[in-house]
């Protein structure tokens, strides 16, 4: 297809404008508007033709044309049919200020020129002619897949989306459902004929709902582009409230839930009110947010209707701020600091206060919380390294000053070298940082101190004494000691941030690792069980009953031990574990790991795998309970239609049988020959009948049994219906018209048993039928299904009547055996079920009920694929 590109302008001519009429659905009145704005233009003296205007044969539109300049239409003949297009050079010749023409997703007849129509629609602009077309929303190119799935029709012609969006104006012509559904009705639409299918298939009213919001939704987008533009232009940087837009900032400490509430309360004040949460990041990536509690509050979020964003920046309130004003936010909400009062006194301005500061025109709303003013907590010194450089830190801050000034000290040495005082405190001041890369500050401050009284002791005149002669020798031992605690300082948070980046690198790997391997299918519990076991390095992992429930352990077994033995690994030697950590899973299993113990970093990333862990159980026992239940509800089906077949389709043949049979017997009555014959012609049919009914009968006693396999195969209806009728015990009182059978694919059903089902629902709707009112059968595709529908203009049915109606053996009273719903309808839907289909009821358009039979549509033959 044609890519959609700026039109090349003609030098000297201003390029036209484009106006769309954009719909929801067929039928809102597109044309109407078009040719109506049309008129206006023209009556105020503007060069108005019609260049294309598809009525579809609608009074009311073709009594718009008149008066209008209508231009002739190009005849093509294709593949033996003749074709009207637009005539887009004799637009071009004839020059008007402005051209009407309709369907702008049109794809013209090959031969014609341009493949699509609104390729026509840029040469006229390109040209300097106005434009005003029309266009479905179904036809817009980034919704054409939404629309399929909503309605069931692909859609085939196609317009870019930046096409319309590079429109002048779009003007919105819309209609609520229910309005468009009596327009139908009144058949101001589409033909007689074709109503009822259209109403009960892509007019139903949650179609038309969802294609309506489809279209205000992308019109809004487009308004708010058009308004984001405007801004930039004109350079206004203030916030405009065209629509209360909520931010909350998040840091991912305890308060987040309680900010985010408050924030979405704020929100919902207003109708079509946005909450948007938004988190910064450091620009080095090592804030200390908790991972695991910022992924709670973006499920907080978008379980309340907003987004989550991340953005970087090292200030955070100017961070904040330029965020809410790229989003046009009209409030900001951020909380209370928790930092206690001798850290506000000592320490700089909070984020809060910076914000109301530098805030503007954006309301900020400063909301408390349970955590407000009790502090973040100090950290442990040492809290990252290892026990071994704990112990080796301290040790070499003390040794490793002692055993540079023996080796400065040495007569040979100090001669080869001829070193001076300020070479002498450089060295100490490499072994300082050298201290500070092993144990951290403390071991650095501690190494400090001790080369600072060394130096003093040995290498300051007079030698010897703790004491120092010259301005200078004392101003060098200061600031040798402030430098080298600075310096240890700076080495200790870079050791940290480094071993922090490190942590936070690892884990983040680790959890997109799992979340590739759950994309990938890895979703059961024995893989996730060996996906924490090797990623943490444990001997073992495995899933209990929790202690407090032994008991049930019986109970609990069958969900979750399937998924224990592929995950338990232990080494060769059997050795016990060298700890046990026991994570819940759910309320009646925990998880149960051994082998080493797991840092509180570790145990945050084994919270996410503990998460999934429990999904996936509750995932496993949901299955199994649905497995176990559907059984049971199979058989009821089938028990429900055995019974109903046999309290009413045996009675019908057996009766008539027994009629004739004693009749025969019977000596009284002295039959003539003819007599004789029909009374034998009617025991042999009824007979026959009875002879199939129980064939059927004995056939869905053994699918009951799960004995006998469903012949399931590529059937047509349009080859089923005729020997469904024929069936039929007397003929219908009423036509039956067959719509479109031939035009949908072949279902994948058993013939016999969807024979069975189309008769009884044909005879139930005759039955309720009025005279001379036919019923109608008609078919269409939704999706991967086929629908069948039995439509009748009888008296309809109550909804609360709907489901008591397939019940077996109900007449809606059971007084009066001639009257009422049928009691085939619980055989029919037991069948139809069977088959994988469903049977529901509908109300008929203008009074009636319909049966809507929906089964998957058979798979196309290889053949037809090549072709």
């Amino acid at each position: 297809m044609a890519q959609a590109s700026a039109p090349p302008d003609t030098p000297g001519i201003r390029p036209g404008r484009l106006k769309v009429f954009l719909g929801a659905a067929p039928g809102v009145g597109k044309t109407y508007r078009m040719l109506d704005e049309g008129w206006r233009r023209a009556l105020r003296g503007t060069d108005v033709v019609v260049a294309y205007a598809e009525c579809h044969h609608r009074p009311h539109t073709e009594e718009m044309l008149e008066g209008l300049e209508v231009l002739p239409r190009l005849h093509r003949d294709y593949r033996g049919m003749e074709f009207t297009e637009l005539d887009l050079a004799a637009v071009l010749a004839r020059r008007p200020a402005v051209a009407l023409i309709d369907e702008l997703a049109h794809t013209n007849v090959p031969g014609t020129g341009n493949t699509k129509r609104w390729q026509d629609v840029e040469e006229l602009l390109a040209a300097g002619i106005d434009v005003m077309t029309t266009v479905n929303i179904q036809h817009l190119e980034s919704l054409s897949d939404v629309v399929e799935k909503i309605t069931g029709v692909p859609q085939r012609e196609t317009v870019p989306d930046d096409v319309v969006r590079r429109a002048h104006q779009i003007e919105l012509v819309d209609m609520p459902p229910e309005a468009l559904r009596r327009r139908m009705a009144h058949g101001n639409i589409y033909a007689p004929e074709k109503i009822d299918a259209a109403l009960s298939h892509y007019f139903r009213v949650g179609n038309l709902t969802a294609l309506r919001e489809l279209a205000l939704l992308w019109l809004a987008e487009r308004v708010d582009e058009t308004l984001q533009r405007y801004r930039a232009e004109h350079g206004i940087g203030g916030v405009w409230e065209t629509r209360e837009r909520v931010v909350v900032a998040l840091t991912g400490g305890p308060e987040g839930e309680t900010l985010i509430r408050r924030a979405a309360r704020i929100a919902a004040r207003s109708s079509g009110g946005d909450l948007l949460a938004v988190h910064v990041t450091r620009s080095d990536g090592l804030a200390g947010a908790s991972p695991a509690a910022l992924a709670r509050q973006r499920r907080l979020v978008e379980s309340l209707g907003g987004t989550y964003h991340t953005v970087v920046g090292d200030q955070v309130p100017a961070a904040l701020l330029e965020f809410a004003r790229a989003e046009n936010a009209t409030q900001l909400v951020v909380g209370v600091s928790r930092r206690g009062w001798p850290a506000r006194v000592l320490a700089a301005r909070g984020v809060g206060d910076s914000v109301v500061e530098m805030s503007g025109d954006i309301d900020v709303h400063i909301v408390t919380h349970e955590r407000a003013g009790r502090g973040r907590g100090l950290p442990v010194p040492g809290s990252g390294l290892s026990r071994v450089r704990r112990i080796g830190g301290p040790v070499a801050g003390l040794l490793l000053p002692f055993l540079l000034t023996a080796v400065l000290r040495a007569d040979a040495a100090a001669e080869a070298l001829g070193l001076n005082l300020t070479s002498e405190a450089l060295l100490f001041l490499v072994a300082v940082v050298g201290v500070a890369c092993i144990g951290g500050v403390v071991s650095a401050l501690l190494a400090s101190l001790t080369a600072s009284l060394l130096l003093n002791y040995y290498f300051i005149p007079p030698a010897g004494r703790f004491t120092i002669h010259g301005a200078n020798n004392i101003l060098a031992l200061v600031v040798f000691a402030l430098v080298a605690c600075t310096v240890a300082a700076v080495v200790d948070r870079s050791l940290r941030l480094s071993r922090r980046a490190a942590s936070a690198t690892a884990a983040a790997e680790t959890l997109s690792s799992l979340a590739g391997g759950i994309l990938r299918g890895e979703q059961e519990v024995p893989d996730l069980l060996e996906r924490t076991r090797r990623t943490f390095g444990m001997e073992s992992a495995e899933l209990r009953p929790r202690a407090r429930d032994r008991d049930r352990e019986a109970v609990l077994a069958p969900a979750v031990a399937p998924a224990v033995a592929p995950s338990v690994a232990r080494d060769g030697a059997g050795r016990a574990a060298t700890e046990e950590i026991r994570m819940p899973i759910g309320e009646d299993a925990e998880l149960v790991l051994r082998g080493r113990a797991l840092p509180s970093s570790d145990r945050r990333v084994l919270a996410a795998f503990v998460a999934h862990l429990t999904a996936a159980v509750e995932r496993a026992r949901l299955a199994e309970a649905a497995a176990e239940i559907e059984p049971v509800r199979a058989a009821d089906r089938m028990r429900t239609a055995l019974l109903a077949a046999v309290s009413h389709d045996l009675r019908t043949p057996l009766a008539s049988g027994w009629a004739a049979v004693s009749s025969l017997r019977s000596r009284e009555v002295d039959f003539s020959p003819e007599d004789r014959e029909e009374l034998l012609a009617t025991a042999d049919e009824s007979m026959a009948k009875l002879n199939r009914l129980v064939d059927n009968l004995l056939d869905m006693s053994r699918l009951q049994a799960g004995a006998l396999t469903l012949s399931l195969r590529p059937t047509a209806l349009v080859e089923v219906l005729p020997l469904a009728l024929d069936s039929l015990p007397e003929a219908p009182k009423c036509e039956v018209a067959a719509q479109d059978l031939e035009r949908v694919p072949d279902v994948l059903a058993d013939p016999p048993l969807l024979e069975r089902v189309l008769a009884n629902l044909v005879a139930n709707a005759a039955r309720h039928s009025p005279p001379g009112r036919p019923v109608t059968v008609a078919a269409s595709v939704l999706a991967s299904r086929v629908e069948l529908r039995v439509v009748d203009r009888g008296p309809g049915l109550r909804p609360a009547d709907r489901e008591r109606a397939f019940a077996p053996f109900q007449r809606l009273g059971d007084t009066d055996n001639t009257t009422g719903l049928g009691l085939g309808l619980a055989l029919s839907r037991g069948l139809t079920e069977a088959m994988g289909g469903t049977l529901t009821p509908e109300d008929t358009p203008g009074g009636g009920l319909t049966m809507v039979v929906s089964l998957p549509a058979a798979p196309a033959p290889v053949r037809d694929v090549l072709a």
